[in-house]
């Protein structure tokens, strides 16, 4: 329950602040890399890929792909280095002695990483208008999922930071977990391709249907039943969310 709305709102807007502050590295530099993918995989060598079993050109079925992996990444790395620099310089103590709940810092601290995550999502959908326009099929479902995505990985990212000793373990969830599984999960490739044994494999890869909820919700193409993401992204945000509040409870790394 939210008893303080002013210090939840006060908190959000100095994380959103600080990204948006930074944008010559947190906004710009997913968008630039999703432009040269697109631009290389998607019309240079797209172009030479029979995709009509899909109903999609290769551009437009790489692009919800895209989306997911930089929404991962900007959400991800918003909220863990925020959160490890806190711990590192020891002025997360200021959040800490607030009048706000457990609740409410996980909230605060959460805003910035879904906001990152959003609008860099969303800046990296426009860029194939240069080359494709492809319009949104479903904007209410893609709204649901990057909301949902954007918190599992906000949430992942603080407890990252929280774990994390140095700056090396920052990102090591991130470089050697989250990124992989997410190529493997049909960034640049639909799984129905790939051979029966592996096919069967992804499906235990949750972020197989992350990729595939953005991709329905872009394009209308349906890998995998809608309701199976649906449910799937639900759970683990509010799995997520609230281990990461119990965690701020408990005070794990926080307070010594």
């Amino acid at each position: 329950m939210i008893t303080n709305p002013i210090g939840v709102l006060a908190l959000s807007r100095r994380e959103i602040h600080r990204f948006v502050s930074l944008a010559k590295q947190t906004i710009f530099p997913p968008i630039i890399s999703s432009m040269l993918f697109m631009f290389i995989f998607g019309v240079a060598i797209g172009s030479r890929i029979d995709f009509t079993e899909t109903g999609l050109s290769y551009l437009a079925f790489i692009i919800p792909g895209l989306m997911t992996m930089h929404l991962i990444s900007a959400s991800y790395e918003n909220t863990s280095s925020s959160l490890f620099i806190g711990r590192w310089h020891n002025h997360i103590q200021e959040v800490l002695l607030s009048p706000l709940s457990y609740l409410e810092m996980v909230l605060g601290l959460l805003a910035g990483g879904v906001m990152r995550g959003f609008v860099v999502c969303i800046g990296v959908y426009y860029i194939p208008f240069l080359f494709e326009p492809i319009w949104i099929h479903h904007p209410l479902i893609l709204f649901y999922f990057i909301i949902t995505i954007s918190v599992i990985f906000s949430c992942a990212g603080m407890l990252g930071a929280l774990w994390a000793e140095d700056f090396g373990m920052l990102n090591i969830w991130n470089i050697y977990v989250i990124i992989p599984l997410v190529l493997l999960g049909g960034v640049f490739h639909p799984v129905t391709m790939l051979p029966d044994f592996v096919q069967t494999i992804s499906k235990f890869n949750p972020m197989f249907y992350l990729v595939s909820g953005i991709r329905f919700s872009v394009t209308g193409l349906e890998i995998i039943p809608l309701w199976k993401c649906m449910v799937f992204s639900f759970a683990l945000a509010s799995a997520f969310f609230l281990f990461t509040v119990y965690l701020f409870k408990i005070g794990y790394k926080l307070r010594t």
